[in-house]
């Protein structure tokens, strides 16, 4: 096997080190590696993190906001506002509950979020929920949200695979989900957790996620039960005692990783600004963010294709964040929509390395790889 290029600049790259390696092997020494003791203090860290009293652990986010929307009664006959800005697990979960997903257009290209304006039109008897996502990191109007929700008495649930360790999420909604998938803020290299305003949803996901028993291995191990009960129709959603291990040692760090990407977006704002002023970064820089992800929208006829190749052919990857949902071939074939802020974002957006580990030479390193990208591209487009 190659060893990875140490001179390639990572779109994204985990932390992982010496007390994550000893987590992992306590776990196996413990002989418990099934949902457990370290799942408990993995959810207890979590809510406590984020200013709420409970959390449940699940497998991945996508299994998450499935939980939610069956938690909170979503299901066939109802419609469920989405954006189409967002990875294609956040609509998925709307399909497994046998609702369907109404896609909504974005407000603008410097603000990539849900356009409450497009939600509002698009309300029908049937619109039952909401799922706002808070693209990159950056934070929806959560007030704003909450008061849309509450007037049309909706069910109103946060994707934050993007946004771990923010206060304000979770507190304006009827859920949240999250992710720690190995590109995310924190990593367990898949898993994911959510969060509920009431004690009950909650409660509903802790028995949804488990088959729909009463009790768990570890009860029945210890002795504390000898069967159980099915209460209701569930899945295999469990997280298992390594990645919670993870989970505990890189939730620590989450405030201090968080604040390093914010330092690096801004970093990336200035250079940005100095060197190239055709291209811009969504949002404000006092924006409220997790900085996931650094965003950019490429001039306007510039070919993203290209630029792409060229940052490769000098040792820095970057991707697409998202392409638009509603254009993916099983979901044209269910609905036809046209969502031309969406659109155009995505034939424009390009993500740029961002991570905690990256240096500020690094980001240097990048922007002056872009600027000479769509320098080479308009060259070779002014001559084709």
């Amino acid at each position: 096997m190659t060893a990875p290029d140490e001179n390639v600049i990572s779109l994204s790259e985990p932390v992982l080190g010496r007390e994550e390696k000893q987590a992992l092997c306590a776990v196996i020494d413990s002989g418990w590696i099934t949902m457990g003791e370290k799942v408990q203090a993995f959810e207890h860290a979590f809510a406590t993190l984020h200013g709420v009293k409970n959390a449940v652990a699940v497998n991945s986010c996508t299994a998450g906001l499935h939980l939610s929307l069956a938690a909170l009664g979503i299901g066939a006959g109802d419609e469920v506002l989405v954006p189409s800005l967002t990875f294609v697990a956040t609509v998925n979960a709307v399909l497994y509950v046998g609702a369907t997903p109404v896609f909504v257009d974005i407000a603008r290209d410097d603000l990539p979020h849900m356009s409450i304006d497009d939600a509002a039109a698009k309300c029908t008897p049937r619109t039952k929920a909401a799922i706002i996502m808070h693209y990159g990191g950056y934070l929806m109007d959560l007030p704003a949200w909450q008061s849309f929700s509450t007037e049309r008495d909706l069910v109103l649930i946060e994707d934050a695979a993007h946004a771990p360790g923010m206060d304000a999420v979770g507190r304006s909604s009827h859920a949240a989900a999250f992710s720690f998938f190995s590109n995310k803020n924190i990593c367990t290299a898949e898993g994911g957790m959510v969060i509920a305003s009431h004690p009950d949803v909650l409660e509903r996901m802790r028995h949804l996620r488990a088959h729909g028993m009463t009790t768990s291995t570890l009860d029945r191990h210890r002795g504390h039960a000898n069967s159980y009960d099915v209460l209701m129709l569930g899945y295999n959603y469990r997280m298992d005692e390594l990645r919670a291990a993870l989970g505990i040692v890189q939730l620590a760090r989450l405030k201090e990783w968080n604040a390093r990407r914010r330092e690096l977006s801004q970093i990336y704002r200035q250079r940005l600004a100095e060197r190239l002023p055709g291209v811009s970064v969504p949002f404000g820089s006092s924006w409220e963010t997790a900085a996931h992800l650094l965003p950019v929208l490429l001039p306007q006829g510039a070919d993203r294709s290209n630029v792409i190749a060229c940052l490769k052919q000098r040792g820095i990857q970057s991707s697409i964040h998202y392409p638009p949902v509603h254009r993916f071939s099983y979901y044209r074939e269910r609905t036809s929509c046209h969502l031309p802020h969406t659109e155009s974002f995505c034939s424009r957006e390009l993500t740029l390395p961002l991570h905690p580990s990256l240096r500020e030479s690094d980001v240097d390193r990048v922007v002056a790889g872009l600027e000479e990208s769509i320098s080479v591209e308009a060259h070779e487009a002014a001559h084709a």
